[in-house]
């Protein structure tokens, strides 16, 4: 009789086995699965990590367009501190942009913002130096001069 019982038990012990394998080959079928998708997604994000690394290296290394008015963005901070390097008051700079006084006082307080015309100028004063300032204001007076006596 003890025979038969540890027959029966090594069989139910078996059986048991078997339907846990069967069980268990599923999950790890499908754990697999996940594990192949999740490395090819880490892939995937490492690839494009890159690329935006290099896209923005790309940004910063390219010359910035100082005549274009569309890709040129404006600071009041520094608009201010180039007035302040050219040594010129904000009417004095306003001629120079073309501007009244008023409009560079308003940008610097951050009122108003240039528009895209008004920017591009702005950008082309950024590359000029204190005596070529001052020569391009004598020359504007000079003309404005010219133009009321006439």
């Amino acid at each position: 009789m003890a025979n038969l019982g540890l027959i029966l038990k090594s069989e139910i012990t078996r059986l048991a086995r078997r339907e846990v394998k069967a069980q268990t080959q599923q999950v790890r079928k499908a754990s697999s699965t996940y594990r192949r998708d999740i490395a090819a997604l880490k892939r995937q994000v490492a690839l494009l990590s890159r690329q935006v690394k290099a896209a923005s290296v790309d940004r910063r290394s390219a010359p910035k367009k100082a005549t274009e008015g569309t890709g040129t963005r404006f600071v009041a901070k520094g608009l201010k501190s180039l007035r302040a390097r050219l040594g010129l008051s904000a009417e004095s700079f306003a001629k120079l942009a073309g501007v009244s006084g008023q409009s560079v006082h308003n940008w610097e307080s951050r009122k108003t913002t240039p528009g895209a015309a008004q920017r591009a100028v702005l950008a082309s004063l950024r590359s000029l130096g204190k005596r070529e300032a001052h020569a391009r204001l004598e020359r504007i007076a000079l003309a404005s001069h010219k133009g009321k006596k006439r």
